[in-house]
């Protein structure tokens, strides 16, 4: 396991488009979530101690920010091939185990990752109605084995922001999770681990 921060990547980005399906085969698009007042992109998988660490908060946080018309998906870009535990039908198990509320879509050419620029799981990313990025950052500051409770204060807080209309919030925290999982001579340039 290698941690690696989020790139933070410049608020104000605009969202890349992607299609993607879910491991069922429903295929989502970046336009299916162009009425929502937001969209929160999560890059994660099944296996990562940091995910598996914050996961029933991400999916309180999804129970009660999808009513609010917060669009939410999750993103797995991880080498399935190397990482059997990450595969489409793992995803499906952790989907129902979890009961996760949200499209877990499969990024299987880690091109999309590549357009985000994410590098950890979990990363987040916060987009606003004109898909234009509010926040990337943590949910909160608990980590597995440092006894802070987790409570994903710090999305929650942008979450609540963006939708009372507030400008993003200044202090905005790197994530830091497992390292995406690139498959063979496919890490790109800006992911570079020490």
């Amino acid at each position: 396991m290698v941690a690696v921060n989020s790139l933070m990547v410049p608020l104000g980005t605009e969202a890349p488009n992607f299609e993607l399906p879910t491991p069922e085969g429903k295929v989502y698009k970046l336009e299916d979530f162009k009425d929502k007042k937001g969209l929160l992109i999560i890059f994660m998988c099944n296996h990562c101690p940091f995910v598996k660490h914050v996961i029933k908060e991400i999916v309180n946080i999804a129970n009660e920010y999808m009513k609010k018309d917060i669009a939410i998906i999750g993103i797995n870009s991880n080498d399935f091939e190397k990482y059997p535990d990450d595969s489409p039908q793992k995803m499906v198990e952790f989907i129902e185990y979890m009961g996760i509320p949200f499209p877990y879509l499969i990024d299987e050419t880690q091109e999309v990752a590549k357009l985000y620029k994410a590098t950890c799981t979990p990363d987040f990313f916060l987009y606003d109605s004109d898909f234009k990025l509010y926040y990337r950052g943590q949910l909160d500051s608990s980590r597995p084995g440092n006894n802070i409770p987790v409570t994903g204060e710090d999305l929650r807080n942008a979450l609540d922001s963006l939708l009372a209309g507030n400008p993003p919030p200044e202090n905005q925290k790197p994530s830091i999770g497992c390292n995406i999982k690139w498959k063979p001579d496919n890490e790109p340039d800006y992911f570079k681990v020490p």
